[in-house]
């Protein structure tokens, strides 16, 4: 995603420390104790970044889905006899919500300068996306070529993105429960020791060397796994082929 996507989550860091200092906080005000209450600074912060991550990830995912509608109201459209441009700019009012915006702006370029090409251009690299590529290349092409062929290469594209869209979500279904087990695995020690942090004993073990040593080393640990268990389940994105390297 290009800027204008990644604007919607770029105070993320920011609030993942504030988070992770007010729980961090919350904790020693429990637990009298710095070293207990550090790691769940780092712990906090790292899991509110991650699911923050996790909302980028979804928005994502709604945008890819919301392509194969956006290729049935263009059909619909230029099946009942409007032109491609009207077509595109009525997906500002009747497209899916999360297109919307992008193609209004397209609506009002288009009513300024009518330059339809740069609209196209500006439309992909609003969404920076290989779907969008495909949609937005096969309008192109069937603009200088005449458009005859323009509602079978839709069809054919608006299928071949169906597909990838239904086996993504399969394989993210499949994929959803190993990560919620993993999720809960890495939370459950850190949730016993943060009910156990109210007893002396438990405060006086962790403020040794050792006892510090222990919560440094299952932070890195907590960390590590989670972030390869991420890395295993990550679905590989789709390289864009349609677009200036």
């Amino acid at each position: 995603m290009n800027a204008s996507w990644k604007s919607r989550f770029q105070h993320s860091h920011l609030r993942s420390l504030l988070i992770g200092l007010v729980s961090g906080l919350l904790v020693f005000i429990v637990s009298h104790s710095i070293i207990l209450s550090s790691p769940f600074i780092l712990l906090a912060a790292g899991s509110h970044f991650a699911i923050a991550r996790g909302r980028k990830n979804k928005f994502a995912s709604q945008l890819s889905s919301a392509w194969p509608e956006v290729i049935d109201h263009l059909i619909s459209g230029i099946s009942s006899g409007l032109s491609l441009a009207e077509s595109l700019t009525g997906l500002a009012t009747r497209g899916p919500e999360i297109v919307r915006s992008a193609f209004d702006e397209f609506h009002r370029q288009l009513q300024k300068d009518g330059d339809f090409s740069g609209g196209i251009q500006n439309l992909k690299n609003y969404f920076s996306d290989q779907s969008s590529d495909q949609i937005f290349e096969a309008i192109l092409l069937s603009k200088s070529l005449g458009g005859n062929e323009l509602m079978s290469i839709l069809r054919t594209v608006g299928e071949f993105i169906r597909q990838d869209v239904a086996l993504r979500k399969e394989i993210e279904i499949k994929h959803g429960w190993v990560k919620n087990s993993a999720h809960l695995s890495a939370a459950a020690p850190w949730l016993l020791l943060l009910l156990l942090s109210t007893q002396p004993g438990t405060v006086n073990s962790y403020s040794t060397p050792t006892g510090a040593l222990i919560l440094a080393a299952g932070v890195g640990m907590t960390a590590l796994a989670y972030t390869w268990m991420n890395f295993l389940g990550k679905l590989p994105r789709i390289p864009r082929v349609f677009c200036k390297q």
